[in-house]
């Protein structure tokens, strides 16, 4: 069996993917797999790094929403369309599994073409124009949350890394504080604006760090590779503040912190929610508000708070984070409600999903 992977551009379509890619793994090691991708996106280095084959085809961006430039789309797709077909049929793909982005679409016309299974994953609560188009030509469609409006969609939520997914956060605790130089009594605060880091939550938490200090909190801050660290010095008797430009652990991480102060990018709900891990969301202010729909489910749920952008201050902070930080019962309570929402079998219902479409394709041909 071989599968084509179409998840390219940014971390959140290029995760999932590889989540999947290590289940098929795990289910068939002899299971073949390519992962499309552009020379722009991320995946350049994440996919070699896991071990995966990565073959790039033509970039094309897609608008986000219909558009007048919606139909220069098709005369500039043409060649990256014949490119993918070229890589299915080369691998002689049983099945393209698509998560959005630049090179979902293309990937989509061109099984199409070649009389390939498709399955399509969407992570965010509001579709992409790629997932939108790729929903039309398959019955199997995974969505991350039971708000989708992807039409006859499976509610299966995004595939995790396995450090993730399985991660138990009280067992793992003490070596994750060690891991970090952080203190194993006091409550944690976990921020990260992302792997490019948020000028905005940095700013912010740099403001009120002194004070979350004072009231007995300890901060673990990823600031961005790109942005400035806060110039920090250890005052002896108070807590820690470790300002780092990336986390590469965010298992342990997650498992040091109590909650945690984000984006809410869809993988990054996904984690927490996995986790139990009780986080306040600031959306970013920019898109299709996409970002505000992926926190909600879980705040709705009881498992985390929402601020706008706008609206995030140093007194924000002090009023509406750390009042759960210093409150055990309530920390637990949200973390409860944060793991119910939570899915963390995404990967093995997505693999289910690719079994089941290829079979249908085989039984169609043996009918037809």
């Amino acid at each position: 069996m071989h599968v084509v992977l179409a998840g390219g551009g940014t971390a959140g379509h290029i995760e999932p993917a590889l989540a999947l890619a290590d289940a098929l793994r795990r289910h068939d090691p002899s299971c073949g797999i390519t992962a499309l991708g552009t020379e722009r996106g991320l995946e350049t280095r994440l996919v070699p790094e896991r071990g995966y084959e990565l073959a790039l085809i033509p970039a094309v961006p897609l608008p986000r929403k219909p558009t007048p430039e919606l139909i220069t789309v098709p005369g500039r797709l043409r060649g990256t369309v014949r490119a993918a077909q070229d890589i299915i049929e080369r691998v002689q793909a049983d099945a393209v599994v698509g998560f959005g982005g630049y090179v979902a679409m293309p990937a989509y016309l061109a099984a199409k073409r070649a009389g390939v299974p498709i399955v399509v994953h969407e992570a965010n609560a509001r579709p992409g124009l790629a997932n939108k188009i790729g929903a039309r030509y398959t019955d199997y469609v995974a969505v991350s949350t039971p708000d989708s409006k992807l039409r006859d969609s499976r509610y299966i939520g995004i595939p995790l890394r396995r450090t993730i997914a399985t991660l138990d956060r009280n067992a793992v605790r003490p070596e994750a504080r060690h891991y970090f130089g952080l203190d194993q009594r006091l409550p944690t605060l976990l921020v990260s604006g992302g792997s490019q880091g948020a000028r905005r939550l940095n700013e912010t938490v740099q403001a009120i760090a002194p004070r979350l200090q004072q009231y007995g909190v300890q901060i673990l801050h990823a600031v961005g590779p790109k942005n400035e660290l806060p110039h920090v010095d250890d005052i002896p008797g108070m807590p820690p503040y470790r300002a780092l430009p990336y986390l590469d652990r965010m298992d342990l991480a997650y498992a040091a912190a109590d909650m945690m102060l984000c984006r809410a990018g869809a993988m990054t709900v996904a984690e927490l929610a996995a986790v139990g891990l009780p986080a306040a969301f600031v959306p970013l202010p920019i898109g299709n508000g996409e970002q505000r729909l992926n926190a909600q489910p879980m705040v709705k749920a009881g498992g985390g708070l929402l601020v706008d952008d706008a609206e995030l201050t140093p007194d924000w902070v002090l009023q509406n984070v750390l009042p759960v930080l210093t409150d055990p019962r309530r920390l637990w309570d949200m973390s409860r409600s944060a793991a119910e929402f939570g899915r963390r079998d995404a990967d093995e219902l997505l693999v289910g999903m690719v079994y089941e479409a290829i079979e249908a394709s085989r039984g169609g041909r043996r009918r037809g």
